[in-house]
């Protein structure tokens, strides 16, 4: 009795999933038409492709020594921009959150402020600061702090927002102030998921603190654009074997940590 019935939703979810698969399959095809972007061009000039490859593959290890130092550079960038946009972002999430604040008003326009953060792009960010403060890694940090900031403070008032209220309303019921309930109901609750998204946060920072280089704003980044600009492939092999030493590391040590805290 229920072998037709289940038949027809069979045949309805793929007639459903082949849809979605040619919906897709024409949205790339009109975008990409709409944009004029030529997939063959990449086949016909993969041959430019190959010969910026050889160049690259014998690396000058004597640049090696001056590359360190800029490295170095690029993570304390990293570590005190996310450090700053973090201790910033706290406040704003605890008044973005919406278990916390009830006011609509106040947290709307708390939520507002942060989306239009967010919208900034880090080089527009990058070119401001370079503007104002000159071309160094003052620059970077500021600009990283900005963009840490706007990512953090969301992802820790949807952290907060997921927790158990049942701690919030004993807390509540017991005549706590705001600052009580927020100090022993919310924070021991979300304090694992804040460490795991700051050390997320750090890591997307040491690679963006890498292109913001290019903008004058300190780092790694200098080193990059000045070894492109001059052709000399052999110095950008190793300061892009060198990022991607510290990438992984770096992404090893924070994986590590965010496995043990969650």
């Amino acid at each position: 009795m229920n072998v037709i019935p289940k038949q027809r939703f069979v045949q309805k979810y793929h007639l459903k999933a082949l849809g979605g698969l040619l919906l897709f399959i024409l949205l790339i095809w009109w975008s990409a038409r709409v944009t004029e972007v030529d997939f063959g061009l990449f086949f016909v000039n993969f041959d430019q492709f190959l010969a910026l490859l050889q160049k690259m593959s014998h690396p000058d290890w004597q640049y090696l020594s001056l590359v360190i130092a800029p490295l170095v550079e690029t993570i304390k960038m990293a570590l005190i921009g996310t450090s700053i946009g973090t201790l910033l972002a706290i406040p704003f999430s605890v008044l973005a959150a919406r278990n916390i604040i009830n006011n609509d008003f106040a947290r709307g326009l708390i939520r507002l402020i942060l989306n239009l953060i967010r919208t900034l792009p880090d080089l527009m960010l990058a070119a401001l600061f370079v503007a104002i403060v000159g071309i160094g890694s003052l620059a970077g940090v500021l600009t990283l702090a900005v963009f840490s900031f706007g990512m953090i403070a969301k992802l820790f008032y949807e952290a907060i927002e997921t927790i158990d209220d049942g701690p919030l309303e004993a807390l509540q019921a017991a005549g706590a102030t705001k600052m009580q309930m927020i100090h022993f109901a919310v924070l021991p609750q979300v304090f694992n998921h804040f460490i795991s998204y700051f050390l997320y946060t750090f890591e997307i920072n040491v690679r963006a603190s890498t292109v913001l280089g290019y903008l004058g704003a300190g780092g790694i980044g200098v080193y990059l654009q000045r070894s492109l600009s001059q052709f000399a492939y052999d110095q950008t092999a190793v300061i892009i074997l060198g990022i991607l030493a510290v990438v992984l590391v770096i992404d090893g040590i924070s994986n590590t940590l965010r496995e043990r805290l969650l």
